[in-house]
Order: C-alpha cells, then structure tokens, then sequence
C-alpha cells in the first residue's frame, strides 16, 4: 500500500500556537485534521478562523471535551475515511520542535507497522516534578509491555499506522483521555506493533499550561494496574517470542539501540547533582538489576567477554551470573563518572597522572595530537582536565545514532568550551577538513579505537584480543594518518574513589604508504589491540562492550572463514 500521511492536531484550550504549527505542517505539504475538543466559543471561534485560512485543512468539532485519546481517535477515523495510512499526531501547545516531523515521517514510511514517537530532550524549562512523573509511567509500561527498551510513553508527537490503531483500540476500553498517549503505546506492542523513537527537543513556552488534572492522575493509576493484569496473562506469549529471538543469532552493536528514556537519564542527573554519586548508584540499582535480568543478549555477551578473560589470566576465577552482574554495576558507575567529568564535578585531586610524565608533557607543548582511547573505564576525565588547566582544547568523536539521549545529557550539562563534541556516523571530507583545523590549532583529536564501524565490517582489521581474533576498525589509524601528527594512547580506570590516567606514546605520525598500505594498518592496529589488552588486564571489569564483541553481527576471520570451507569440502 503506497504510504500516504496527514497530520492530526487535537486542541483543548491551546490556541495561541496553532496557527504556526498548521503553517509549519502546510509546509511539509501535509494535509491537516485539527480536532476542536469542546472548546468554549471563543476559543472555537479562534481555531474555526485559523483552519479556514488554510487550504486542505480540516476542522471537526466535539460538542463536550470527551478527552485527548477521543481527539485523536475521531482524527484517526476521518484519516482511515480520506484513505491515509499513517497520521503525524501533534499537539497544539506548541512544545515539540516540529521541524523533525519530516524525520518522523520518514522513519514510519521506513516502518509501515511501527508507531513512531518522538523521544522527549527537554531543555531547562521543564518542571521537575514532571519528570520524575514521567519517568514513573515509563518503567510501567516496560514492565507492561516485557521488555527492557524504554520507550517514551506520553510524547504528543508521533506517527500512528491508521489502520493498525484503529484495529487495535476497537472493542477496548482505552483511556479516553491523559492516559491514552501511554495506554496505545502498550496495546500496540502487545499487537505486535513495532515502536521506534527519534529524539526531538521539547520546551515549555512561557504561560504555558498543562491540561493534566489531579483526577487524571487516579485515572492512570487504574490504568496501569488493567494493563498489568492484562500483560499477565499475555506473558507466556510474550516471553516465548523472546526466546525465539535468540535463535536469530548475535547483531551489530550500533543495532543494539541506546536502553532507558530520556527522561530516566535526566532524572537519574538530578539526583546526581543534588545527592551525589553514592545516592545515584543506589538509586540506579534496581534499574541495572532490572536490565541485567531483561537484557539477554548484553548479559551473555558480557559472560562471554568475562570468561574469555578469565582464560587469558585477567581473571582469578571463572565467571558466572554474580560476575557479569558487578560488571553491569560497573558499567552504571562509569556512566555517573562520565557524567561527572562533563558537569565538571571530578575535582583534579582525584585524578592520579594527569601531572606527570608524558600526559603533561604533551598537554603543555602545544601541539596538536591525535588521542586513541576505548570504551574502557572513564576517558572522559580527559574533559575535566581540558577544562581546569584550559591548555589544550578537545574534540572527541562519538557516534551519533547510538547514545544520542546520553551525549544530549551531557552536552545539556557541560558548561565550559574546552571539550568539542562532534557527532558523527562516517567521518567525511568535511569532518576530516574540520578536524584538520583543529590539529593545526594545536587541539587535541579524540577517538575511540575498538568498535568496527555501524557501516559494516568493510574496513576492519583482524587482531589478537584475550587469546582470540577480534575484529578492530581500521577507521582511526587511517585518520591519524591523514591528519599528519603525533599520535598517544589515553586510557583511564577507576582506582577506589580516584581515577588513573594512562597515557602513552603510540607514534610520532601514522604512515600509510602507497605499496603496503594493508600492512601497515595491520601492524598499526595489532599495536593498538596488544596495548589495550594490557591496560583491560588491569581493570577486566571495566571494559564496557555489550555485545558479541569477537564476531559482531555473525562476521568471522577470513582465516577462520577458509578454514571451514575446507573443513565442510573435507567432510562432503
């Protein structure tokens, strides 16, 4: 069925904005159903006066506010009844930054079945209180819906399959009002609906007013207990699908997507900065023991990572469940320390090394040098450093689909111009020319060197990692070649409550010659995987890569891959 979409806008006493969003959705040539909720007459006046301006706007009044989940029910039928198979659903208080509806649209033309939310990045205007609401209601509907992927539940900015909606609430009693945002969101996972999320700026307009009352909170409270009840007896069901998921064998980590809800991280920020490190990591127990349970495929990957280090020596004992478990606990703990070291509250006596040998050598010549790091314990403090001493600038790499809610946390919070953050997918002509600049201004260039690209295993090199071969990407040592200066090595692991930087020299420059480029990066990338071997000995339990780390996504070694080619032509 061709993919054909309109935009819905349901409105009970906002009016102010909507004029300007019906002209921004006009824009995108998107035809629109404003739904008038039994608003008092002047405020129908108001929006009657707005729709007519527009051509190819139409306009339906409820007699009596009946609710937003009746509001956007009416506008999905007249949609299904005009022939649209998806509708953009929008609300009137102008809070979302429509301008990524164009990216909503293609995401659910991409996923014809999927209900496509927008992932709330709320900025300084939004009130805590409703935050912490939020959040509440998002853990429900995990745990209504089974499954550890929290999902923004109540996000007014989203893309609805008509058809599929329509089939799913019919014959239901569904929330009518507040509660229906979250209420469809379960029943079409339930339906077997998939649910995909694009993050999207919100702000709270000054005057604005929410039309969330006490009751409604009594309303979802009974809403979350139906669902419960209703997820029980769909369990089996459920946890047998996921079972049989696992027959679909090991994925790409940027496949992987980025676990708990912008509102989890903000919320988990606050209570960082109000009670500190030791609060937080209580609070966030539970939910790490929730993941660790729920998540599958992270929590055998990590007993794989754990026992392939035991077997290389890094590790006293075989590890088991309770193992793989402090390794999860780890992971949130270095989360609170990145966090801290982008809010500038890692104070430098906590940090051992930063002011002696080669790091402050480095750091005070005021050269420009390229820095390869991993995801092991907390590189981040390189930022509080940059920060306090202001010698040297930095620009670290990160790459943009996989933990866009993290790096907009922590870009939110980091107050001082020192640390660059620059997001990336594929670093291209324009990236390289920026990056280029800045080695010249004698900055600093940091990037990780131990996950293969999210493009594939098309420049990867094959290494020695914890006594097997793992794929590494070629990507880094390809760019420091280019960019023609020295290039170290940072790493940095939690000693107790202090952190310890090693930096290293790796080379005074990268040379990738023209006869024997392979080699080259194959020797540049075996030095690179022997040195974080040495340094993952060191702190096995904070090496954080939650996936099939020695064949993403299926991939083997070529020599493996010819080795079992002639094993199968020697037992055909």
């Amino acid at each position: 069925m061709t993919f054909r979409a309109c935009a819905i806008v349901p409105t009970y006493k906002h009016v102010d904005a909507l004029d300007r969003i019906v002209e921004q959705l006009r824009a995108l040539d998107l035809p629109v159903i404003v739904i008038d909720d039994g608003n008092g007459p002047q405020a129908a006046r108001a929006i009657a006066d707005i729709c007519a301006k527009w051509e190819d706007v139409n306009l339906e009044r409820h007699a009596d506010n009946e609710g937003k989940g009746a509001a956007v029910l009416s506008g999905l039928r007249i949609a299904a009844a005009r022939g649209f198979t998806h509708a953009l659903q929008i609300d009137a208080d102008g809070q979302h930054d429509i301008l990524r509806a164009r990216e909503l649209l293609k995401l659910a033309e991409a996923h014809p079945s999927a209900l496509v939310t927008g992932a709330p990045i709320f900025d300084d205007s939004v009130p805590r209180a409703r935050l912490l609401a939020r959040w509440i209601t998002h853990v429900w509907v995990s745990i209504n819906t089974l499954t550890p992927h929290i999902i923004d539940s109540m996000c007014g900015f989203r893309v609805y399959p008509v058809a599929l909606t329509l089939a799913t609430t019919a014959g239901t009693n569904i929330a009518k009002r507040m509660g229906f945002d979250t209420e469809v969101v379960v029943r079409l996972s339930w339906a077997g609906a998939g649910l995909v999320s694009l993050p999207v700026g919100v702000t709270y307009p000054p005057g604005n007013h929410s039309n969330f009352a006490l009751w409604d909170n009594v309303e979802m409270s009974r809403m979350h207990a139906r669902l419960f009840f209703g997820m029980l007896w769909r369990a089996p069901l459920f946890l047998a699908a996921r079972w049989s998921d696992k027959e679909n064998g090991p994925r790409h980590w940027a496949k992987l997507g980025e676990r708990g809800s912008a509102v989890g991280l903000w919320f988990l920020a606050l209570i960082f900065r109000v009670f500190g490190r030791r609060v937080c990591l209580a609070v966030m127990s539970p939910i790490i023991l929730f993941f660790f349970l729920t998540g599958g495929e992270q929590r055998r990957s990590s007993i794989d990572y754990l026992t392939r280090a035991w077997r290389a020596g890094a590790l006293s004992r075989r590890p088991g469940w309770w193992m793989s478990f402090r390794h999860f606990m780890s992971f949130g703990a270095a989360a609170l320390d990145k966090l801290a070291a982008w809010t500038g509250n890692i104070p430098m006596e906590d940090i051992e090394g930063a002011d002696q040998g080669e790091f402050d050598a480095v750091r005070n010549n005021g050269r420009g040098a390229f820095i390869l790091t991993a995801h092991l314990g907390n590189p981040e403090v390189i930022r509080a450093i940059a920060s306090l001493k202001r010698r040297t600038r930095v620009n670290v790499l990160v790459h943009t689909a996989h933990a866009m809610r993290f790096n907009a946390l922590i870009n939110a919070h980091a107050s001082s111009s020192a640390m660059r953050m620059i997001q990336v997918t594929n670093v291209g002509p324009d990236t390289a020319i920026i990056l280029q600049a800045a080695i010249d201004n004698g900055e600093w260039v940091v990037i990780v060197g131990d996950r293969i690209p999210v493009t594939g295993n098309k420049r990867i090199s094959w290494a020695r990692f914890l006594g097997d071969l793992a794929p590494f990407p070629q990507g880094p040592h390809i760019l420091a070649a280019i960019l023609k200066c020295p290039v170290y090595l940072l790493f940095c692991v939690r000693k107790g409550n202090r952190h310890r930087v090693f930096f290293e020299y790796f080379s005074d420059r990268i040379v990738l010659p023209r006869r024997g480029r392979e080699m080259a990066i194959q020797a540049s990338v075996e030095r690179y995987a022997a040195r974080l071997e040495a340094y993952v000995r060191l702190a096995p339990l904070q090496w954080f890569n939650f996936f099939d780390y020695w064949r993403p996504g299926g991939i083997q070694p070529p020599i493996l891959e010819r080795q079992e080619y002639l094993e199968r032509e020697l037992a055909s």
